[in-house]
């Protein structure tokens, strides 16, 4: 059990750090530090957006319109912060 847990926690950590670097990705690109029109830039934005639409999706479909801020990836991340508490608290009750 404790090959799954580290396994859980790995995917989790892999989406978090996914999450960061779209958040960090757009204000380059809203900032003009990055070019969406050069294709590398391009091909990780549409990559990252992809992988991350899934989960922000449900999230933006619940959460209200806040005039051009978009809260679904804060609030996909404490969903993520909250899934690691629970499964480390409850590690111990698989040995």
């Amino acid at each position: 059990m404790t090959s799954l847990f580290q396994i859980l926690m790995l995917i989790l950590d892999i989406a978090t750090f996914f999450i960061f670097a779209h958040f960090i990705m757009s204000w380059l690109i809203s900032f003009q530090v990055l070019n969406p029109r050069q294709p590398f830039v391009a091909q990780v934005w549409d990559g990252l957006t992809r992988l991350l639409e899934p989960l922000y999706a449900p999230v933006r479909r619940i959460l209200p319109q806040m005039g051009g801020l978009d809260l679904a990836p804060l609030v996909v991340l404490v969903g993520i912060y909250a899934i690691e508490i629970v499964l480390r608290n409850n590690v111990a009750a698989f040995y």
